[in-house]
């Protein structure tokens, strides 16, 4: 009907797709929502950022019932009631899966890895299943929004690792559910993996609403080079390390060698507001 605009939400892509998808080939937009972003609140505040606020994206993440909770017990029940809702009933229901036990198993493993090369091989072989399956459960949880997958970068170089990959989740507070762990920062050993999927999904969530196009990878070499977000945009390519600790890191030397026009900086916790507002 002319003048009509259907607007048809959901928990997953392949769920949407499947009902609505075909009908409007060619008049449908797809826009992907996360949770909320720091330039959000930011803009709540009129332009202040209060430090706070940090501690909480890191370790509760940034689901809107759970920034509104007035406790931290009721926001570790929000989240526990979202783990055990949506990710342990609602997906697995979804796909009929039998072995539920084993991709929830599966999705602690990969709690404890963020940022980190995951194997299928050693993967399967950790949680007795097949190499394929272990894909084919890591292909649910990315389309129901749960992880997200990042690809090695490389031009060819024999050098370059590229047939990996790394994952990070859409929520931390999800992730911190899952392994059953909202402690402070100061009592964790974990902080540097929760800064960087912090970081990681800030700044995709600000290239999306502001569609900046670009293409993002992680950059590593078989002699442990490495960096930790590479984006190629416009043609050009910008490799970002992530440390939580402002203290100087030098380019990797394989990298300026292998890309010397290419740019390089580190976010830390002291500059990375201009990255992911």
């Amino acid at each position: 009907m002319p003048g009509i605009r259907v607007i048809a939400t959901g928990s997953a892509s392949f769920d949407l797709s499947n009902k609505v998808g075909e009908p409007l080939v060619g008049r449908q937009r797809q826009i992907n929502l996360f949770p909320i972003s720091v330039a959000e609140i930011v803009s709540h505040f009129g332009g202040a950022y209060p430090q706070e606020h940090l501690e909480h994206f890191m370790i509760f993440g940034s689901y809107p019932e759970v920034l509104t909770a007035d406790s931290v017990g009721e926001k570790r029940e929000i989240l526990t009631l979202l783990r055990d809702g949506y990710l342990y009933r609602d997906i697995l229901e979804t796909e009929n899966l039998r072995n539920s036990k084993k991709i929830l198993d599966l999705l602690r493993l990969i709690a404890f890895q963020i940022g980190k090369e995951v194997s299928l091989q050693e993967l399967g072989q950790r949680l007795g299943m097949s190499r394929a399956t272990v894909e084919r459960y890591l292909d649910l949880l990315e389309k129901t929004f749960v992880l997200i997958n990042l690809r090695g970068f490389s031009r060819n170089l024999r050098s370059e690792i590229s047939k990996t990959s790394r994952y990070y989740f859409y929520d931390i507070g999800i992730r911190n559910a899952v392994i059953d762990n909202f402690n402070p920062l100061n009592t964790r050993d974990d902080v540097g993996s929760l800064w960087e999927n912090f970081i990681f999904m800030e700044r995709l969530k600000k290239r999306s609403y502001q569609k900046i196009y670009a293409n993002m990878y992680f950059w590593r070499t078989w002699q442990q080079q490495e960096i930790d977000l590479v984006e190629e945009r416009d043609g050009k390519i910008f490799g970002y390390e992530i440390k939580f600790s402002d203290k100087k890191i030098k380019t990797p030397t394989q990298w300026t060698k292998a890309y010397p026009q290419a740019a390089f900086e580190t976010i830390h916790k002291s500059n990375y507001l201009d990255f992911i507002i």
